[in-house]
C-alpha cells in the first residue's frame, strides 16, 4: 500500500483539480474525440475505458456521443469535477472510479482503452520504479480488454526531453539520463505532510514502448506524433511534445 507521501501526483492533482481545464493542452477535446472516433470507425456500440481520466473531458464527450464509458483516476478531487459535470448533464452512460492504474480491478472487459495526455502513464511519484511502474499499467489494461481491442495512448517524447537537459541537470538531480525522467519538487498544500512533493515525468522512445507493449500482450499498429492540438497520422518529429501509440490486444 502506497503512503500519501509517496503519491505525489495524487496530491498534486487534488490541489489543481478546479483549474485543470484551464491548461492549454485541454482545449482540443472535440478534435481529439473526433480523431479517435475515426480510428474506431465511429462504432458507438464499443465500450471505452479511459485511464487517468482526470476531470473527465474525454470520457464525458464520448458519453455525449452515445458511448458507454468508464473513467478511472487516482485523484478524488479530479473525479469530483467529472462526476459533477456528468450529473449536471444527466449522463447515465458514464461512470467514474477512483483507482490506481496499476492495480484497478473491474468486473468487465472493454472494446477500447484510452490513456491520453499522460493520463497515469509516465507520471511517477517519489518511490516509483521507472522500469516497472508503467509496465504494470499496460499489463493491467490488457487484462481489461477484449481480444482484438485497441489501446490509444499519448506519452511524453523522450527525444525532445533529452534535447532540453544537460549533464549539469543530471548532476543537480533534475534529470535522470538512465530512465529519461524529469524530477521536480512542487509545493505541498497538504498541511498533514512536511516538505515539498517530488513528482517525476518519464519520457519514452518508440523502441522501449514497442518492447513494453509486446511484453504486455499488445501488437503495435502505429507510432505517430501526438502533441495536443496537433493530432494527425504523421511521423513523429524530433521536438514534438508527445508520441501517439495505437496498439491492439493479441
Amino acid at each position: 500500500m502506497e503512503s500519501e507521501k509517496d503519491n505525489g501526483w495524487k496530491l498534486y492533482f487534488n490541489n489543481n483539480a478546479a483549474d485543470y481545464e484551464l491548461e492549454v493542452f485541454t482545449r482540443n477535446t472535440l478534435q481529439e474525440v473526433d480523431f479517435i472516433e475515426e480510428e474506431i470507425g465511429k462504432n458507438r456500440d464499443l465500450t471505452i475505458l479511459d485511464i487517468g481520466c482526470g476531470t473527465g473531458r474525454h470520457s464525458l464527450e464520448f458519453a455525449r456521443r452515445g458511448y458507454r464509458v468508464t473513467g478511472i483516476d487516482l485523484s478524488p478531487e479530479m473525479l469530483k469535477e467529472a462526476i459533477s459535470k456528468a450529473n449536471r448533464e444527466s449522463l447515465t452512460n458514464v461512470e467514474f472510479v477512483e483507482a490506481d492504474a496499476r492495480s484497478f480491478q473491474l468486473e468487465k472487459n472493454f472494446d477500447l482503452a484510452l490513456c491520453l495526455c499522460e493520463g497515469a502513464f509516465g507520471l511517477l511519484s517519489e518511490e516509483d520504479n521507472p522500469f516497472e511502474r508503467d509496465l504494470r499499467i499496460l499489463k493491467n489494461v490488457n487484462m481489461h480488454l477484449k481480444p482484438g481491442s485497441k489501446l490509444i495512448m499519448t506519452v511524453l517524447n523522450a527525444l525532445r526531453t533529452i534535447r532540453t537537459y544537460s549533464d549539469e541537470d543530471v548532476r543537480k538531480g533534475t534529470f535522470d539520463n538512465l530512465s529519461l525522467m524529469e524530477i521536480n519538487p512542487v509545493q505541498n498544500f497538504d498541511q498533514r505532510l512536511a516538505g515539498d512533493i517530488i513528482i517525476k515525468e518519464k519520457g519514452f522512445v518508440a523502441s522501449e514502448l514497442y518492447l513494453m507493449l509486446q511484453i504486455s500482450g499488445f501488437k503495435v499498429l502505429n507510432f505517430w506524433g501526438g502533441t495536443a492540438g496537433n493530432w494527425d497520422r504523421k511521423a513523429l518529429r524530433m521536438d514534438e511534445m508527445e508520441i501517439m501509440i495505437i496498439a491492439e490486444k493479441l
